[in-house]
Order: structure tokens, then sequence, then C-alpha cells
């Protein structure tokens, strides 16, 4: 048997074809539309229902995925599973493509074996049979009589192995007498026509692979049909199919994928626990110390982890407490050496208060009789009487410092509006503005800005930014600026005079921290205002920050909630002014806010935003620590775009950090 010259063979056993799609079959309504963007674009009706459809799916989502981001475990045993599950079914499919290869193949070769065996024994019993025209044996339709007889002898021998089946040449008498078939083989519908036609076209075996079908109730099966054209004892052709059922294979190749379904089931699974027993091993102490450092940093510094084994891990959970011991030894040695110093602070400013009096009322002495002195000793007296006063002043204040570090000050909180907070500390601060040659506008006074808050230390803190801004405001205008949106009020003072450098807004609130170490202090402060201001600040809940920037002066903002004990979410008013060098380089056709002053005239009033309408409410930055010193305000897109502290998305300034000057 010619194995080149048989037909092309199918390896799938009853297996069907496939029909490819014509055109247009894929384009569907739904198709047309993803890909015309129709459900994509923001800006028709089907890109708001594909929004709200996406986020109604994902909403149940939300937990799971929140878990798989948090949980390392899940992902490395989720991880695991995948992939065993791909080598798994790599594996199987690799497999059962070989054992049914290696079945086909096997019955292929045994087949075309039996086959060959079969033609010849019908090739010669048709050259054996001798032909006598006339008998009775032999007449007209004796050629089918004696295929039948043919078909019963060889597949005698096959024991349900196989059938046999003889067709007429003429594949249209397929039905006639002339069709034979051992088995009650369904002859029409189990030889497959293109076979019958390479049959009928050459002298050489040929083979397809089909189902076998029965006339009776049996149902159909796969199978392997070899035919081969011969001549009968008339000489007449005629087609000898042999049809082998792969039942048996079929039921080898059944058996083999259930075994590989259910071991690479039972490996899954079994990979699956071994990676979270193993991935638990590490992840449970990693968990454990990711706890306890929690715990750590909220101030429980006496938790450790438990440590067993020797092995990697018990070292880092060794390493871990001996670092945790370490940090609350360091911890409790500061904390023991600030008590001292605060300590100190307030029992040395206490028990200077008793001298300090005694020496005031002497110096008092002195001074009011200072016109009977000569000159060098009238002005000593002077000096001696301004230098107390400033001593004073600092007592008062290192005082102050030492209640805020013991956490002793208390905070007398009342409904207080600011703008008449403000008019206090600005007609405190009129003499100085008129010796400076500033003056001091107010805006955003025309509503009341009205909070809970305590108007001795709200005064005390805006008293520090306004003379601040007049000592440093180069004899230019100080903007007071008072808003109010939500659930906070702010107050802004703004000067345009030297400014802050880079970097120096993260220390201006430093206990006596100047910009300038050689500048003389002309109004006699002493370096601890704006520390005071901050823990104010903070008492209240609120922030104080600072923004300035070298020649274009600086802008200090007091942001308060109008409850107490509200958190705060925003400010109504931006740190960084409108003003500001990058903005008016930002803002195309913005005029200057601060002109050029007159030599030798007063300057002209600054002009200043309109009233700044409420902004939306934000959430809180977990790293806006109120009071902190830092200036870290994030500038959106928006802002950027539409010019900072224009409408409500330049009011609603996200608070990331606090500044100070």
């Amino acid at each position: 048997m010619s194995k080149g010259s048989a037909a092309p063979e199918s390896r799938d056993p009853g297996g069907r074809t496939g029909r490819a799609a014509g055109p247009g079959r894929g384009g569907s309504r739904t198709g047309r539309l993803t890909r015309g963007g129709r459900l994509l674009q923001d800006g028709t009706p089907g890109g708001r229902v594909f929004r709200i459809v996406a986020r109604l799916v994902r909403r149940p989502l939300l937990p799971a995925i929140r878990l798989w981001r948090r949980n390392i475990q899940l992902r490395v045993v989720a991880g695991t599973l995948l992939m065993s599950l791909g080598v798994v079914l790599l594996l199987g499919l690799v497999v059962i493509g070989q054992v049914r290869n290696g079945l086909l193949d096997t019955k292929e070769k045994a087949a075309q074996i039996q086959a060959a065996g079969g033609f010849s024994a019908a090739q010669d019993r048709a050259a054996t049979t001798p032909f006598v025209p006339g008998q009775d044996g032999v007449r007209a339709g004796s050629s089918v009589n004696w295929r039948s007889t043919l078909v019963e002898q060889l597949a005698s021998g096959g024991q349900n192995a196989f059938n046999v089946v003889a067709l007429s040449l003429d594949s249209s008498d397929t039905a006639s007498r002339g069709a034979r078939a051992s088995g009650e083989v369904d002859p029409a519908r189990s030889v497959p026509a293109d076979l019958r036609q390479q049959v009928a076209q050459g002298n050489v075996p040929y083979q397809k692979f089909g189902r076998i079908h029965y006339t009776s109730d049996k149902q159909s099966e796969p199978g392997l049909v070899i035919g081969k054209r011969l001549n009968d004892a008339e000489g007449k052709q005629y087609e000898l199919y042999y049809l082998f059922p792969l039942t048996q294979e079929e039921d080898s190749l059944a058996l083999v994928k259930t075994t590989l379904a259910t071991a690479g089931l039972f490996v899954v699974v079994l990979l699956g626990a071994i990676a979270w027993f193993v991935v638990r091993q590490v992840v449970t102490p990693v968990r454990m110390a990711a706890g306890i450092a929690e715990r750590l940093s909220a101030g429980r510094l006496q938790e450790r982890m438990k440590v067993t084994g020797e092995d990697d891990i018990a070292r880092l959970g060794e390493a871990f407490n001996k670092m945790a011991s370490n940090l609350q030894l360091k911890i409790q040695q500061l904390e023991e050496l600030s008590r001292m110093q605060r300590r100190f602070v307030s029992d040395v400013s206490h028990e200077l208060r008793t001298p300090l009096t005694t020496v005031r009322m002497a110096a008092d002495v002195i001074h009011e009789a200072r016109v009977d002195f000569d000159p060098v000793t009238a002005r000593s007296a002077e000096l001696l009487g301004d230098q107390l006063d400033r001593f004073e002043s600092l007592l008062a204040d290192l005082l102050e410092i030492s209640r805020f570090d013991a956490g002793a000050a208390a905070l007398e909180a009342e409904p207080i509006d600011l703008r008449q907070v403000v008019r206090r500390v600005i007609g405190g601060a009129e003499p100085l503005a008129e010796r400076k040659g500033t003056r001091i506008v107010v805006v955003g006074d025309e509503q009341p800005v009205v909070a809970e808050a305590d108007a001795r230390r709200v005064e005390r803190v805006l008293r520090n930014l306004v003379v601040n801004a007049v000592e440093h405001g180069e004899g230019k205008d100080v903007v007071v600026k008072l808003a109010a949106a939500g659930g906070a009020v702010a107050v802004a003072v703004r000067d345009y005079g030297v400014g802050l450098k880079p970097g120096e807004a993260t220390r201006v609130f430093n206990r006596f921290w100047r910009a300038d170490p050689a500048r003389a202090r002309t109004t006699g402060g002493t370096g601890l205002g704006l520390s005071i201001a901050v823990e104010d600040a903070r008492l209240h809940g609120g922030w104080l920050q600072a923004w300035g920037e070298p020649g274009g002066g600086s802008q200090f903002r007091l942001t308060l909630p109008r409850t107490a004990d509200e958190p705060l979410r925003g400010s109504p008013i931006p740190l960084e002014p409108e003003d500001s060098r990058r903005n008016r380089e930002q803002a195309a056709g913005r005029t200057a806010s601060v002109p050029a002053q007159p030599a030798g005239g007063r300057p002209p009033l600054t002009p200043v935003p309109p009233r700044i309408p409420a902004p939306p409410r934000a959430a809180v930055d977990p790293a806006a620590l109120p009071g902190s010193g830092a200036r870290v305000v994030a500038r959106t897109a928006a802002e950027t775009e539409h010019g900072h502290g224009t409408g409500a998305a330049g009011n609603a300034e996200r608070e990331d950090g606090t500044g100070g000057r």
C-alpha cells in the first residue's frame, strides 16, 4: 500500500470543519459603535451611559480590588495558581496530542496491513474463480452474488474489528443491489463521496477518517475507511472498502483526558496550598512587623515582635526588636532632656520675674530723674528703660512658650468677628506704619467674618503678622485680606517688601530665627513672635502659613475653622497671591499689582482682587500638618491654566502642608 498516494487525512475523528465567517459577518452593531468611538466619547450621550455602566460594574469590585492591592499573600497564591494552571494545561495538551497521535498511528498501521491482506485475498479469489457463461451458477447478476459472498468471507475474520463494503464503480448505484456491506453498515453515509472519487480514479488504496453509520439503531462512531478499486470474477470493476471503528481508541483517549484533568486539578490545588503555606511563613512576620511599626509610630514604644527559631525571619525580628529598644531609649532620653529644658526655661523665667521687678522699679526711678543728669547719664537711663521693656517682653514670650511646650496652654474660644480684631491690630500698628510711610489696607470686611476663637490669641497672631509686614514692607502698602467660605475663615497679610528667599518659608517659624541676622530690630522684637503665633494657630486647629519671593514681598495666611474642633479642609484665600511674579507672568494681559513707588511721594494704593466666593469643600491631605512651618502647596493644571486664585477652582486651594515665615 502506498501511503504517499493517500488522500489528506484528518487526525480528529468525528471532528467538524469550522466555517469561516463571510465578509461583514463580524461587523456587528456593537462593534461598529465601539470602533466609531461613540460609546467612548465624553461629549455624546453614549459616553455618559458607558461611564455610568462602568461605574456600576466597578463598584461591587472595589472591595476585591482593595483586597488584591493590600494582600500580598493573595497575589502570590493567585499568581502561583494561574501559572501552575497554565503549565498543567500546556502539559496536558502536549500529552493528549502525543497519546492521540500514537493511538491513531498504531491503528492506522494495523488497518493498512489488514486492508492490504483483504485486497490481495479478494484479487486472488477473483483470479481463481472460473467464469462459465450459460451455467446456472453464473448468469446475469452473478457478479453481485459473488461480491456478497466475498464480503461475508472477508468480514468473517474481523470479529467486530472491522467491516467490509463492496460498491459498484458507479457512484449512483450505491443503493442498488450492487452495494454489499457487513455488520449493518450504511454504505451511502459511511463511505465519503470524495474518497469514492479518489478510489475510482486510481489503482492504489486510499484512506480517510470519518464516521461509520449503521442502518439499525446503533449509534454512529468514528472510524478509518480504506478503499481500493478491484476486478471481480467477470472482470468488472468494483470498489472494496474496509471500515475500522475507532471506538476503543476514543475510549482510551477519553480515559487519558480524564486522568490528566484529575491529576492536573490535584497538582494545581496542591501547588496553591504549598504556595499559601510558604508565603504565610514569610508574610506573617512581615504583617506582624508592620502592625508593631504602626503601634510604635502611635507612641506605644513598648511593643515588640515575637521571635521564634533561628532563621532569617527570626534574625529580622531580633533586629527589629533591637531597633525598637534603641529607639525607645533614645526617645525617652530626648523626652527627658526636653522636659529638663522646658522646666529650666520655665523656672528661669519665673525666677527672673522677682529681680526684674526690682530692677524695673529702680530703672523707673532713674528714668524719672534723668532730667537732673548729664546728657550721657540721661541717655543711659533711656536705654536702660528700653532694654528692660524688651527684656520683659522676652520673658513673657518665654513663659508663653514654656506653657505651649508643657501642654498647659488653654483655649478660651467664643464667637468673635475677625473684623473687630483686625481693626484693633491695625489701630495699634498705625504709629509704626506712619513712621515707615506705609498704608495698611483692609479688603473683604464688607461682611461679618465670624469664627469660634480666642480673641486674645488671634489678636496676638495678627499683631505679629501686621507688625512684621510693616517692618519688612520697605514703605509700601500692606494689604490685610479677610474671607470666609465653607467651614473656614482666613486672614492674609500681604506686603511688598524684601520678601523671602527660597527655603526660608520652611524656617520662618523657628524660634529666634531672622532672615537677615545683621538687621536691627527697630521695634524691639524678641524673635519668638512667629513661633508663638504658629502655636496659637495650632491650638485653634488652624493653619499659619507663609509664602514669599525675593524682592516680591510675602504673604502670611491664618486659617481658622468656623467652629471649634471642626477639621479644616481648605482655605478661602490662596496662599500664593494673585499678584505674585509667577502668576503675573502666567496671566496674559494682567496688570502689575504693585506699581513702582514714586520718589518723595506717598505710595499709591495697591490694587486688590475682589472678594473671593466660597470654595468647594475638599478632602484634607494627610501631609497637611497645621503649624509645622512647611509651605508645600500643590498647583493643579486647572490653576495653572486659568490663573491661580481666579474663580472657585483657584479659591479652593488644597493644603499639602503648612508654612511659616
